[in-house]
């Protein structure tokens, strides 16, 4: 038989109790004697397991909880006969406990409804090309699978055969799919929505980026945000305030104030109720666990609700240049060929055929832009790989060149060119030239441009007031070039990791709570040492390991979702400790010049817990953008 989860223990309990409540009242109505037995009998279903961890909490840790408060709120109202009013806080009592465990499973339960999308078969390629289904936790480093038409990729390796459309939600949390080539990486839990392609293991299972992930935010649930932690702390001591105060409700006003007995007494334990911190300590944890989730739903990870609280409060970000602000690839965006006709033709055919051989980040670069334009596929060519300078060709007779100036010609270039050549300099681009038999046909500037979001995502910033920093180790020249574009604030190159590292200790003197964006090893002192290290999901392992927030895919413009996220919360949080806390004082006051009843007072206490719940809950929707 199944075990049933103790989230349904609890559920089921607090039905039952509802169930008695409801039926010793009709009981209690009809004078009937055994009503009395029905409301605790209830009470007792309702109360244990909450009544259980206050017991377990106070004897284990030495912590006095609002659960111990509740369980003697009810007890006191049955000694006085109130029999109605104690079922009845105990009933909204477990309702509201159960409510808060059902957000915190919900929360895990958004992370771990993935793992349902990783197969735990896969299938291995044989040398005859056959195929068999092994377990992929017995997959091993260097082997061969198949990933048929529609399957879930089982673990993370490198294309060796075949082109993949992937739908990568599950990872970073895009609705579109990616289009992946020969030689690039795909990961565990995300779909194959091409063609069947082949595969290389490149990770064990327990290391792949999926189960980091689940991981990730595991920890984070368990690590609170600040002022989770400062609530927890304050709720033993406010308890004791509580557990003191009832006393002296019950005895002033019988002394002093001409109360009877009983209605002392009533007065104290409706104060038992009403002056209990369940809405307060309530306010903060399941908003930041339900906030946790959502931002994982959507690629962002926070390794712990401290730095997703932090967030809000960002005064200074900075970010890496190469591969983080920029694509990381060089691209041409000037190109400029001395000769018209057939012979800019030939030029054309005869760079393409040299520069595809190269892996040479900028051969890649032309090639990529020039991938159209070619009219002939030159296969007579002899390429020698000239390292540090260029690639020299010999076609027809004649040598080509492609490289730097030097390598490529020993004649002085007109003046018009010079000119030119030093304006592409000027805006901080990457001249390659490319000769013929020692003579110029063409050059081409090349950039490492700024991602497309980048540029909203600076503005993003800059319009919240926090200023936006640029760090890099690129010539200056190529830093105020994407400076310029980016309109960023401020710009550091020429950065060694220690610079990096010294400006974010400075920054951090300067404007406070300040975060770093990178995704290399250069950068991880520095994310150490930044309030909130932010790594890009692509990047190095080290920069992952060591940074607060990871985005699963490197897109930054998902920084803008998380601040607004950020600061959701802190809305949010911020509305439930105002409301719990007027409720608590609304309620306290309204007892002691007796307006409330104990049913009143229950009400107005759990229905407030409730709400701050619910409110916190509104966080758990999923939020491309955050209101």
């Amino acid at each position: 038989m199944t075990k049933l989860s103790h989230e349904k223990q609890v559920m089921i309990s607090t039905a039952l109790c509802g169930i008695f409540m409801i039926l010793g009242w009709i009981l209690d109505k009809n004078s009937n004697a055994i009503a009395p037995f029905i409301f605790v009998t209830g009470m007792v279903i309702g109360g244990y397991f909450q009544t259980k961890e206050g017991i377990t909490e106070t004897i284990e840790e030495k912590h006095l909880s609002v659960d111990l408060l509740m369980a003697l709120a009810a007890i006191g109202a049955c000694l006085i006969g109130y029999w109605f009013e104690g079922i009845m806080l105990t009933f909204i009592f477990s309702l509201s406990g159960s409510l808060e465990e059902y957000t915190t499973n919900k929360s895990k339960r958004e992370i771990y409804s993935l793992l349902e999308m990783q197969p735990e078969n896969a299938l291995r390629l044989l040398p005859d090309q056959t195929t068999e289904e092994v377990a992929v936790e017995d997959l091993v480093i260097g082997e061969t699978l198949l990933v048929p038409k529609g399957a879930n990729i089982p673990i993370d390796g490198m294309i060796t055969k075949g082109e993949v459309l992937c739908d990568e939600a599950s990872i970073t949390g895009e609705s579109l799919p990616v289009e992946k080539y020969l030689g690039e990486d795909v990961f565990a839990g995300t779909i194959n929505l091409g063609n069947a392609f082949e595969m290389t293991v490149s990770k064990n299972s327990s290391d792949t980026l999926f189960s980091k992930i689940v991981q990730l935010v595991e920890d984070a649930q368990n690590t609170p945000s600040k002022t989770s932690s400062f609530l927890d702390r304050i709720e033993n001591t406010y308890v004791k305030v509580v557990l003191l105060a009832v006393p002296l409700m019950i005895l002033i006003p019988y002394f002093f104030l001409g109360w009877t007995w009983n209605e002392s007494f009533y007065r104290g334990m409706v104060l038992l109720v009403v002056a209990s911190p369940c809405a307060l300590v309530a306010s903060a944890t399941p908003a930041t666990l339900a906030a946790i989730s959502s931002g994982a739903r959507n690629g962002v990870l926070f390794k712990g609700g401290v730095f997703l609280e932090q967030l809000s409060d960002l005064k200074a970000i900075s970010f890496d240049k190469t591969g983080t602000l920029t694509k990381g690839k060089p691209v041409i965006t000037d190109a400029f060929f001395l000769n018209e006709g057939q012979e800019k033709e030939t030029s054309l055919n005869t760079l393409f055929a040299m520069e595809k051989t190269s892996t040479h980040p900028l051969a890649q670069a032309v090639t990529s832009y020039f991938r159209n334009d070619v009219t002939e596929q030159l296969q007579t060519i002899e390429i020698k790989d000239m390292t540090g300078s260029g690639m020299l060709g010999i076609q027809d007779q004649s040598e080509w060149r492609v490289g730097n100036l030097e390598f490529a010609t020993t004649q002085p270039l007109p003046p018009s060119h010079i000119k030119t050549i030093e304006q592409l300099q000027e805006e901080g681009k990457t001249v390659i030239f490319l000769s013929k038999d020692n003579q110029i046909t063409a050059f081409f500037g090349l950039l490492d441009i700024p991602k497309k979001e980048a540029i909203s995502t600076i503005k993003y910033f800059q319009e919240q007031d926090i200023k936006t920093v640029m760090m890099t180790g690129d010539h200056p020249k190529t830093a105020h070039a994407v400076g310029k574009m980016l309109n960023i604030d401020e710009i550091h190159a020429s950065c060694t990791p220690e610079t990096k590292t010294d400006l974010i200790k400075e920054q951090l003197e300067t404007y406070g709570v300040n975060a770093m964006i990178g995704d290399g090893v250069n950068d991880a002192p520095a994310l150490a040492n930044a309030s909130i290290g932010v790594a890009m999901g692509q990047g190095t392992d080290i920069a992952i390991d060591v940074a607060d927030v990871v985005l699963m895919q490197d897109d930054i413009s998902k920084l803008q979702m998380a601040h607004r996220l950020s600061k959701k919360l802190k809305r949010i949080v911020t509305q439930n400790i105002i409301f719990s806390v007027s409720v608590i004082c609304l309620l306290i006051i309204s007892n002691f010049f007796k307006i409330i009843s104990l049913p009143i007072g229950v009400i107005g206490h759990e229905g407030s817990t409730i709400l701050v719940i619910l409110n916190g809950l509104r966080l758990l929707r999923t939020q491309k953008t955050t209101d």
